[in-house]
C-alpha cells in the first residue's frame, strides 16, 4: 500500500480521521469535488446532510475504482459543507459512516472540513474531493 496513516504523537487522536498522511507510491490520483449525484446526474437525499454525505463517499469509491484505488490510497480528503454548524457534525458523521459501511471502508485519511457559502446547485450540501497515491 502506498499510503500510511498515523497519529504522531503531541497531536490529538482524532476517530474520524489521522493526522498524517505519508505516501511512498508513484502515480498521484485527483479526485473532482463529489456531490450527491446519482449515475443519471439526479440529486439523492435533497435536504438531507447524512444521505448526501453517504452518495457523496460511494461516488468517490466509483472515481478511486476507476483510478484502480481505493479509500485505502486516499493521501487527503477535504469535505465542504453549506452553512456549516458545528450541530450538523452527527448528520455529517452518520452520513460518512453509512457510505463507508456501504463500500467496507476502514480507512480514515487526513481530512479537512470546510463551510462554505453554496456549492455548484442549491440541493446540494456537500462535496467531497480526495487526492490519492497509488503504486
Amino acid at each position: 500500500m502506498a499510503i500510511t496513516l498515523v497519529n504522531p504523537a503531541g497531536l490529538p487522536e482524532i476517530d474520524v480521521y489521522r493526522q498524517v498522511s505519508i505516501a511512498s507510491g508513484s502515480k498521484l490520483v485527483f479526485i473532482a469535488g463529489q456531490v450527491a449525484w446519482d449515475a443519471d446526474g439526479t440529486t439523492v437525499g435533497e435536504g438531507d446532510l447524512a444521505a448526501q454525505a453517504e452518495q457523496c463517499y460511494v461516488n468517490v469509491g466509483i472515481a478511486l475504482a476507476e483510478a484502480g484505488a481505493s479509500f485505502d490510497d486516499v493521501a487527503k480528503m477535504n469535505v465542504h459543507v453549506v452553512d456549516w454548524t458545528p450541530d450538523k457534525m452527527p448528520q455529517l458523521l452518520e452520513g460518512i459512516a453509512r457510505g463507508k459501511a456501504k463500500l467496507g471502508v476502514t480507512a480514515a485519511p487526513p481530512a479537512t472540513l470546510l463551510g462554505v457559502a453554496a456549492l455548484d446547485v442549491p440541493e446540494h450540501l456537500i462535496e467531497v474531493e480526495v487526492t490519492a497515491v497509488i503504486d
